[in-house]
């Protein structure tokens, strides 16, 4: 085959993982026993939607000993409010004692700041109140969920159940720190197609070879380097308003990079390696000789590898008939038509 140089789009394959775009492991504020579950394990939830119900009747006679307790704060405090005020009009007729109505002045203070504590007390029974209803903190999917009669207390370990935001979802890839530099120089001189801010259009194929019908992006922000290897976690976005993706799944993105325009394409079954592991092909010179080239390749394009070093245009390389092509034989090349092999 004598090679000619085309247009080839040249694409990075990217293995990775799915995980949700939010996650939130819902746990209680207070202690009690679960009364009712109020979702279907597995659907989607809405924020701040209600997802149990615990018993709320010690909560509520909380809140109602917190009420009575500040009307009877004010009341104390209106009455030393009322006193205050008569000791001052005695004080500034001599009436009495500046010791007593010294007294007088703090049991006012007293009262003011009790009927303050009764206050925050009362605050606080409404809010466990509150928490008697547990909310959903985001949008989502549940997982599996405690059932009602439960016991749960506050601030547990153990989740009540998760709830993880599939719309969209991350892709995860691990990858090293110069795959990455070399995508950043790449989005920056315009060779890969940035779809945003320092972002790339991403394509991926599902764990049975299916293609996802929906684009994503290639997020660069927030990355962090493992420094036992020395890779990095790329992020891709992609929209997945079917469900289609799942947290956990094996999927492979391809980045398009760009097009080379005079690209070399030498096709796999024709390239052996020597003992150094170098990539080598045979080739037949212009006075009918075989030559054993070593050759560069950059990356594999299907069935073919990308050929950077070793060959240029117009080199005639054996693609049939290498068990029988030695270094150095005088040989009869017929150039492979279009679809056939090589005689």
């Amino acid at each position: 085959m004598t090679l000619a140089p085309q247009s080839v789009t040249l694409t990075t394959d990217l293995p990775g993982r799915t995980s949700p775009y939010r996650i939130a492991d819902v746990r209680p504020q207070i202690s009690g026993v679960i009364l009712k579950r109020m979702f279907t394990e597995g659907g989607l939830v809405q924020a701040q939607q209600q997802l149990y119900q615990i018993d709320p009747a010690p909560y509520e006679a909380a809140e109602k000993s917190a009420e009575a307790a500040l009307d009877h704060a004010k009341a104390e405090f209106a009455s030393a409010n009322a006193q205050g005020e008569r000791y001052q009009m005695l004080k500034n007729s001599n009436a009495i004692s500046k010791a007593d109505f010294d007294t007088a002045i703090s049991n006012q203070g007293q009262a003011q700041a009790d009927v303050e504590s009764a206050q925050a007390a009362l605050d606080t029974a409404k809010i466990n109140l509150v928490y008697t209803k547990v909310l959903s903190p985001i949008t989502g999917r549940t997982g599996r969920s405690i059932t009602e009669g439960a016991l749960v207390t506050t601030n547990q370990t153990t989740n009540l159940v998760t709830v993880q935001q599939l719309d969209p979802i991350y892709v995860d890839i691990p990858q090293s720190t110069s795959l990455l530099l070399r995508f950043k120089s790449e989005i920056a001189s315009g060779q890969i197609k940035a779809v945003g801010d320092n972002e790339a259009q991403v394509t991926l194929t599902l764990e049975d070879g299916s293609k996802y019908d929906q684009p994503g992006r290639l997020q660069f922000a927030e990355v962090t380097v493992d420094q036992g290897t020395g890779s990095v976690i790329l992020r891709a976005v992609f929209p997945n308003s079917s469900n289609l993706l799942l947290p956990g799944m094996f999927v492979t993105a391809h980045l398009e990079e760009g097009i080379s325009e005079n690209a070399l394409l030498v096709a796999q079954q024709c390239v052996t390696n020597d003992p150094q592991g170098n990539h080598t092909v045979l080739v037949v010179t212009k006075d009918s000789k075989v030559e054993l080239r070593t050759i560069q390749t950059d990356r594999a394009i299907k069935n073919d590898w990308l050929v950077t070093g070793g060959l240029q245009a117009g080199d005639r390389v054996i693609i049939s008939g290498i068990q029988k092509a030695k270094p150095g034989a005088t040989v009869h090349a017929t150039e492979q038509a279009s679809g056939m092999a090589a005689q």
